[in-house]
Order: C-alpha cells, then sequence, then structure tokens
C-alpha cells in the first residue's frame, strides 16, 4: 500500500528515525531521509514532500518554494533560526518547534559548564592528563557564593538557571527585552549593567537579526577581567573572532562554549585550542528523556497537520 503523505527529514541528531516513521506511518505518512543538508539536495527531495521536518539543517526559501505541497515545517528543536519562517508565513505554511523539552538539560549543562570554569576543571584536567600536577599553576578560584551569575535572556531555560544559580548562593541579575525580571530575586538591568558587574555572563537569547554579534569587542571591554562568558544559547550571538581578540587581550577570564558559528567549528582555530576556553559539541540539549520527548512531540505535529487537526505549537500564527 503507497504512502499517503511523504514527510522530508532534513537531518537528525539522533541514530536512527524509528520514532519519527513510527509515528507518522500511523497517519499514512514516509519517511524520506536527506542524504546531505546542501540547498540544492534539500530543494530537490523538498518537490515531492507534504511536510519538512529539520533538526539544524537550513530550510531555506528556495526550499519551503520548491515543497509545492508543504502543508507544515516542524524544527526538531527550539530555535527558528534555521527556517525561513516569514516565507513560510507568506505561502500560508504552518511553523511548529518544541519550545520547552531540554529546559532542565541546558540549564544544567550551563550550570556545568561555569562550575567548570570557576573551579578550574578544565583546566585541571588538562593539566593532568599532560602531565602535569600542580595545584599552583591554576588561576586564582573564588568561593561561588556571593559572586554575580548575569543572565542576558530570561525565558525558560534562563529562569532554570537563575533558579539553580540562587541555590548555589549566587547573587543573580539579567537583562531581558522587555526589560522586566519576574523572578524574585533576580533583579533587570541594562545589557551594560549585567556585563559590567557579573563574575560571569550566560547567553540565553534566541538568534535573531538584533541579537547576531550581540557581543562583540565593545561588550566585552565592559566585563571584568576576571569574569567568564557562557553561551549555551546560539554560537551566532558572539563574533568569535572578537572573543579571540578579547582573550589575548585579558579583557575576560576564559569562555565555555556549547553552540557555534558556523557549526560544527574548525577545531584548529586558536580560540578552540586555548585552555581558557571549554568546548563541548553542542550537548546542552542531550539526555535520552529529551530526545525522546522532542521526537516525539515534532513528529505528533507534523501528523497532526497531515490529519487536519492543530498542532500542538504554532509559532507563526497560521492554524
Amino acid at each position: 500500500m503507497s504512502a499517503r503523505w511523504r514527510v522530508l527529514l532534513t537531518d537528525r541528531a539522533w541514530p536512527d528515525s524509528s520514532i519519527e516513521r513510527e509515528i507518522l506511518g500511523a497517519v499514512g505518512a514516509e519517511v524520506i531521509e536527506a542524504p546531505a543538508t546542501d540547498e540544492a539536495t534539500l530543494s530537490e527531495l523538498a518537490a515531492d514532500a507534504d511536510a519538512i521536518g529539520t533538526n539544524w539543517a537550513q530550510v531555506t526559501a528556495r526550499v519551503i518554494e520548491r515543497c509545492t505541497r508543504c502543508r507544515v515545517v516542524s524544527r526538531f528543536g527550539i530555535g527558528l533560526d534555521n527556517i525561513a519562517v516569514d516565507f513560510a508565513t507568506q505561502r500560508g505554511i504552518p511553523v511548529t518547534n518544541v519550545p520547552d523539552y531540554c529546559v532542565t538539560e541546558v540549564a544544567e549543562h550551563t550550570l556545568a559548564l561555569l562550575l567548570a570554569a570557576a573551579r578550574n576543571i578544565a583546566y585541571f584536567h588538562l593539566q593532568t592528563k599532560a602531565g602535569e600536577y600542580n595545584l599552583a599553576a591554576a588561576p586564582p578560584m573564588r568561593r561561588l557564593a556571593g559572586q554575580t551569575l548575569g543572565l542576558i535572556g530570561l525565558g525558560r531555560i534562563g529562569s532554570a538557571v537563575a533558579e539553580r544559580a540562587q541555590a548555589l548562593g549566587m547573587n543573580v541579575s539579567a537583562h531581558t527585552a522587555s526589560g522586566v525580571s519576574r523572578l524574585p530575586g533576580v533583579q533587570s538591568m541594562s545589557l551594560e549593567e549585567v556585563l559590567r558587574q557579573s563574575d560571569f555572563i550566560s547567553l540565553h537569547a534566541p538568534l535573531t537579526n538584533s541579537t547576531r554579534g550581540l557581543i562583540k569587542l565593545p561588550q566585552l571591554q565592559l566585563m571584568k577581567p576576571t569574569a567568564w562568558i557562557i553561551n549555551t544559547s546560539r554560537g551566532g550571538l558572539i563574533d568569535p573572532q572578537d572573543l579571540w581578540v578579547g582573550l589575548q587581550q585579558n579583557m575576560v577570564a576564559g569562555a565555555a562554549l556549547d553552540v557555534f558559528s558556523p557549526e560544527p567549528p574548525d577545531l584548529s582555530q586558536p580560540l578552540y585550542r586555548d585552555p581558557r576556553v571549554i568546548v563541548t559539541p553542542h550537548a546542552a540539549f542531550v539526555s535520552q528523556e529529551s530526545l525522546q520527548e522532542l521526537r516525539m512531540r515534532a513528529a505528533r505535529q507534523i501528523a497532526a497537520v497531515l490529519s487536519g487537526k492543530t498542532p500542538e505549537n504554532v509559532v507563526n500564527g497560521i492554524a
């Protein structure tokens, strides 16, 4: 029996597509996996698809335009910067995402990076693996309680990070797009104030035209030379060339990065080889539980649209 629908799965960060195939197969949909994520390949496959599911691949206006039967573009994730949402909206195509599936995981990963920086965990690890056992060689450490964590963005994940940091005795301030903090004990400040006053800066803002390159040399120059910057949100929020200059000029003490621009990054670049930079491979969102939840909820949203139902979370207002 031939499939009623064809769903293009552009890419995935998990070993197989069994969950997606089971959920979509139940509504008569066949999953077609792209062998590559370049625009030409995706455009060619989209021409024969009724829906698009995407993890990190770029679903451009050209790809959506070629998908003449497209009923939905579903993001297997939170951010939408890899999807031409405005173009999809113009064509009346709903775009969905799963905005809250990995809040706990990213908050925990952010805190892990903060602790690794504060306690010289990464530094000590590198030194001992290289055969050096020397406590005195490490940068000075301060008690975490009483230090200030500055958050840029205070959505679901930023709020979860704030609560965890407060439990460790840290002072927490935040810069938000609205200029308002609704969390007890978290003071709302301007971006400049947060950068100047914080011992750790953690980014939790979406990547948009207004936030791309949010942290460049002028912002790094405002930070304490003893401060660390942490990014588990989107790589494009920080200019990597400017960050490297800032580190060379000791504007900041270090950086802990889980996201990059481009991604994956060129790990041969000096920024990523510097011992003051902690690097993890876009791992903050991952746990067995979060991936299962993500895959099921994203696939169910595609299935809902194909079945004539309203999906769980439409981001562009098209039902």
